[in-house]
């Protein structure tokens, strides 16, 4: 399995409309992806800009590819979230899952 890790930035009041965006839009259309197993959105809210961290976990490097094109590493994202992000991680970064304790989350998340 691959987690596919990006983060991106927004301002606070942006932070709810970016999170919409990648629940509603986002991880749905990524479920059309063969290979792609799920994902999870990270946010931390700072003072001065909300930091979100996005990782979608693979079947393979291959499914990744199918999502991200042969250039994998470039992040992939929206048009519409260029207007919600201030700043953003321009590559996004892959890793090998080694162990996984997670089955199922005890109530769905939202």
């Amino acid at each position: 399995m691959i987690a596919r890790h990006w983060r991106g930035w927004t301002k606070p009041e942006n932070a709810d409309g970016y999170e919409n965006l990648l629940k509603q839009t986002v991880l749905p259309g990524l479920k059309t992806i063969n290979g792609y197993l799920g994902g999870y959105i990270l946010r931390l809210n700072g003072a001065g800009e909300t930091e979100f961290v996005v990782v979608n976990l693979f079947d393979s490097i291959e499914s990744v590819i199918r999502f991200a094109g042969p250039d994998y590493s470039i992040a992939i994202f929206e048009p519409e979230a260029k207007a919600l992000l201030s700043r953003i991680e321009y590559v996004a970064t892959h890793y090998e899952v080694r162990a996984c304790t997670v089955l199922a989350p005890p109530h769905p998340l939202y």
